[in-house]
């Protein structure tokens, strides 16, 4: 079942850029995000789609992966999450999050659900496991890294930068350690990436900016996963959603320091 609204969208026109990297996709003129006070930009044309998202956001990410492995074109918009616009929450997500998708008056948001909608809703290159026992292993395997490795991320975070990380380090890798056991191909989705391997990334590229990374994550402990992060590094995909480990650095500073800079790094990385 899809999370799926219908709002009304207001405002002025905002025109697209296009770039390709093995896909087409369209880019705002700024990727300046849209905060409070700013006028509500009007829906995209008919059939075209629009994803409203944040450029640091993991869960924003994994629905870019997806557009950009299925070669999508859209255009997206960039949401201050701290201050958000009010027309966002009207209009776009009641809860205020990213990403949203939009297209022809419909509304979709969450990430996992607005993956498995571009799955169905654009059916070629499917990344999504047709095999039902194949998708639900896939849905378990993804269930435990929320539980055990992505929902310590930000606590792991502060604490690495304190030096009281041991006790969460453990149970980090714990889950790390299940995702390794159950690395038997070179993808998740087998030869070539699938659903689960996009779905996970942005923790794992995100892993570079904790400071004083321990033993759980280093090489020695999951060969498997650290050989898979190189084979996913060279994906077309992500090469194309990622960013370098200074802005993101720039950006985790920000944020610890209670006033994310949702803008960092604008002016210099002109291929962002």
């Amino acid at each position: 079942m899809f999370t799926i609204r219908r709002y009304r969208v207001l405002g002025s026109f905002y025109s697209v850029l296009c770039r390709t990297c093995s896909q087409t996709v369209a880019a705002m003129p700024t990727e300046r995000a849209m905060k409070r006070g700013s006028a509500c930009p009007p829906p995209p044309g008919p059939g075209k789609l629009r994803l409203y998202s944040m450029r640091f956001c993991p869960y924003a990410q994994r629905t870019r992966l997806f557009l950009a492995a299925k070669g999508i074109e859209h255009e997206t918009i960039n949401i201050h999450l701290k201050q958000k616009p009010k027309w966002f929450l009207l209009e776009k997500n009641p809860v205020g999050k990213v990403p949203v998708l939009e297209k022809d008056g419909e509304m979709v948001f969450e990430s996992l659900v607005c993956n498995e909608y571009l799955d169905h809703a654009y059916p070629e290159h499917c990344l999504t496991p047709r095999d039902p026992v194949e998708k639900m292993r896939q849905s378990m395997l993804l269930s435990v890294f929320d539980q055990m490795v992505m929902s310590h991320y930000y606590s792991y975070l502060r604490a690495s930068q304190t030096g009281d990380y041991s006790a969460l380090s453990k149970k980090f890798g714990f889950g790390l350690q299940h995702l390794e056991k159950n690395l038997t191909q070179p993808f998740f989705g087998g030869n070539q990436p699938g659903a689960l391997d996009y779905n996970l990334w942005p923790w794992f590229e995100r892993f570079s900016t904790i400071p004083n990374r321990s033993e759980e994550l280093s090489e020695r402990k999951v060969p498997r996963l650290s050989a898979w992060m190189e084979r996913m590094l060279e994906q077309p995909a992500v090469k194309a959603c990622h960013m370098p480990y200074e802005l993101y650095s720039q950006f985790v500073t920000s944020f610890a320091a209670g006033d994310p800079d949702y803008d960092a790094g604008l002016g210099r990385w002109s291929s962002l």
